[in-house]
Order: structure tokens, then C-alpha cells, then sequence
């Protein structure tokens, strides 16, 4: 089976992250009432003994909400969700046919996603089932720059976002709201953000975000990497382009680039984001040494990584996409999505610069010279 038709017979499941009091509860109040989410199992996780936001959500089928009450879950998540994951295919089926087509996990306010992000993609029992669809976090425009300010947890929601809702637009200052969306921009220049009033949205823009659909359409590559968005005035530009990897000269990186009208971080967000690419196709055992040391060095600190590459003695290229230290195995793509040939690679780092991601680039270089036995 190819990567393509296993990622379509997998339930996408879309994240839905936020700080407290971001909003979350209305926009799935909404959601839930809209054909699109018609055959949703929504998971909602609550942190402490007793639940209660599952009271505010609409119960538009009793079989469709399911509440986690045991503890927040990127803590519990070895315990609670992976069984709920596993559970739910088969509490949740009628005559041996699952009654669901897809999940959102509502998270709490406090949560990290990468925990959960890391089993999708990499448990035993959940990664040959599931498919992460995409992540999607609620941000208030009245509290948010206060929020990012205090609390690193809401910073990291925002950076590892696929889209950023922004909520509560009526009770912030225009002033104040272009400051935070400037912000938002350095800190994930790639996610759209859409203003939401009292939770209203269209499903669509939160579905299929992930670069195989259930629907079994051709993967939108240059959507899903939008690395025209890491090459704004308000993010920092990079970058790389090497000479080919076999017999490398000295001159191994070059950088084209041009200082944002900003600090990215002047806020203390810690927050790099960048664009890398590569001119000549890599080989195989390069990447492999690249990916190792990434995730030996730095992996804590990439928040997220995606990538189309150019591997040697391959037509098409492979796509990469890396959450913290897991990388989620390659998946060969059909076709390039255009003309351009080069490897490209999009990073949301914190605490890692572009120049660190250099450092390691020339390891995986100097490293796989060696083994090769090619002079560098």
C-alpha cells in the first residue's frame, strides 16, 4: 500500500489547543452543529476530579462526545487518551462498523500538544490507526499578548499551530489587536489566522490541513509547507544553498539574508522561525546523519519541521515532518508539486537559531564524508 493510500485509510484527528478562557468551548459548541462534523467523536480532556466544561458543549449525538476527567492530558498521555484512542473504534461501532469518521481532541488550557502529537504518530497501537489532520489553536485577542507574555505553554500552542483562531476581537483596541497579530506572525508567520465572532466558523478552514486528505485527493505540498510565508519582512529569511554533497568544497553553506523590521524576539517568545533550502539532492545516508544529530543536539527545541526533499536516485521527492525529537517517517510524495527541485525545509524553533541549524547541516555533511570516504 502506498504512503498516500495508508495515510487515507487512517482517522484524521484534529487537535484543538488554546489557553484558558480562549475560546474553545463556544467555537466547539458551533462546530459541532455543522454537517462537516456530523460523524466527529469528540474527545474532550478536563483537567482536575470533575468535569465541567463538558456541560457547555452540545451533545448533538450521545454516542459522539466522550469526556476524559482523569487528569490533563498531555501528563496522562501514556495512560488515558492512548486507551481512549484504542477504545473508541470499537465502544463507538455498531454491527462492526466504527460510527465515526474523524476525532478532535479539545485540550486543556495548560497542555503542550507535542505529547500528543508524538503518539499519533509514533505508538504502537494509535499510529496505525490515526492520522494527525492538523492543529488548530484559539488565541484571545483581549488577554493574548498578556497570555504569551506570562505563559510559555500558550506561546508553543501558537507556534505549533496549523491555524490560529483569534477570538473576542470586539473587546481589544485596534492598536492593540495589530501589535498581537504582528506578534502572532513572528511566532508562526505560516498559520492562517482567522477572527472568529462567538465561536462561529466554517469547518472547513480547520479540516484537512494535513498534506494527505481523507478524501483521498493529491497532497497540496505547497500549501502544507508554505514556505513563501518564512520569506516575509516579519519573519527571518534564510537561506542554505550548498554545493553538491559529494565532494563538497569549504564554501558548504551560503546565506542570503534580510533583517526583519522587528526583533522576532523582542517579546522573549524565544520563538526562531526560518526557512532552509538545499540546491543539490541529498543522499540518503546524509539525511539519516542529519536527522540523528538534529534530534541528538536540538530535538527538544524544534518545535516543528517540514520539509520536501530531494533524495538521490529518487524522480519524486519524499516528504518530512519532524514534531520535537520524533520525525514521522518519510512518505514518498507522487510528483513535485512544481518545477523547483531543491529541498526545502521549514523549522518553528525556540531557543534554536538559524545558525545552530548550520552547525548541525555541516555535521551531517562532515559526517556522512566520512563514512562514504569521500574527500570534503
Amino acid at each position: 500500500m502506498s504512503s498516500e493510500a495508508r495515510s487515507n485509510s487512517l482517522i484524521p484527528v484534529t487537535l484543538l489547543t488554546g489557553f484558558l478562557g480562549s475560546g474553545k468551548t463556544t467555537l466547539l459548541n458551533q462546530l459541532v452543529r455543522q454537517p462537516a462534523f456530523a460523524n466527529t467523536l469528540i474527545i474532550i480532556n478536563e483537567f482536575g476530579e470533575m468535569a465541567l466544561d463538558h456541560l457547555l458543549v452540545t451533545h448533538s449525538n450521545e454516542n459522539i462526545v466522550m469526556e476524559m476527567g482523569s487528569g490533563c492530558v498531555c501528563c496522562s498521555i501514556r495512560g488515558d487518551l492512548v486507551q481512549t484512542l484504542r477504545d473508541i473504534t470499537w465502544r463507538f461501532s455498531r454491527e462492526g462498523n466504527r460510527q465515526f469518521d474523524r476525532v478532535l481532541i479539545e485540550t486543556t488550557g495548560l497542555a503542550d500538544p507535542a505529547p500528543i502529537i508524538h503518539t499519533l504518530m509514533t505508538h504502537a497501537q494509535i499510529a496505525p490507526k490515526y492520522r494527525l489532520d492538523g492543529v488548530v489553536a484559539t488565541v484571545d485577542l483581549a488577554t493574548g499578548t498578556a497570555t504569551l507574555d506570562r505563559h510559555q505553554e500558550a506561546v508553543k500552542q501558537a507556534a505549533m499551530a496549523d491555524v490560529l483562531l483569534l477570538t473576542k476581537s470586539d473587546l481589544v483596541s485596534p492598536q492593540h489587536r495589530e501589535e498581537l497579530l504582528e506578534r502572532l506572525a513572528n511566532i508562526n508567520p505560516a498559520a492562517p489566522r482567522w477572527e472568529i465572532h462567538a465561536g462561529n466558523l466554517e469547518a472547513a478552514k480547520i479540516l484537512g490541513l494535513g498534506l494527505f486528505t481523507h478524501e483521498g485527493k493529491s497532497p497540496d505540498v505547497e500549501g502544507w509547507l508554505n514556505e513563501h510565508a518564512y520569506k516575509t519582512e516579519s519573519a527571518p529569511r534564510f537561506q542554505a544553498a550548498p554545493q553538491p554533497l559529494m565532494g563538497m568544497s569549504r564554501g558548504l553553506l551560503s546565506t542570503s539574508t534580510r533583517a526583519p523590521q522587528q526583533d522576532v524576539n523582542r517579546h522573549g517568545d524565544r520563538i526562531h522561525a526560518f526557512c532552509f533550502t538545499i540546491d543539490s539532492p541529498i543522499s540518503e545516508l546524509a539525511l539519516e546523519c542529519w536527522l540523528e544529530v538534529l534530534m541528538t543536539l536540538l530535538g527538544s527545541n524544534i518545535l516543528r519541521v517540514k520539509g520536501i526533499l530531494n533524495i538521490e536516485g529518487r524522480d519524486t521527492p519524499i516528504a518530512l515532518h519532524g514534531v520535537q525529537h520524533i520525525f514521522h517517517p518519510s512518505a514518498p510524495l507522487p510528483a513535485w508539486p512544481t518545477d523547483d527541485r531543491r529541498s526545502r525545509l521549514v523549522f518553528i524553533t525556540q531557543d534554536v537559531t538559524r545558525e545552530m541549524i548550520e552547525m548541525t547541516f555541516k555535521a551531517f555533511k562532515d559526517k556522512a564524508g566520512h563514512i562514504e570516504g569521500i574527500s570534503v
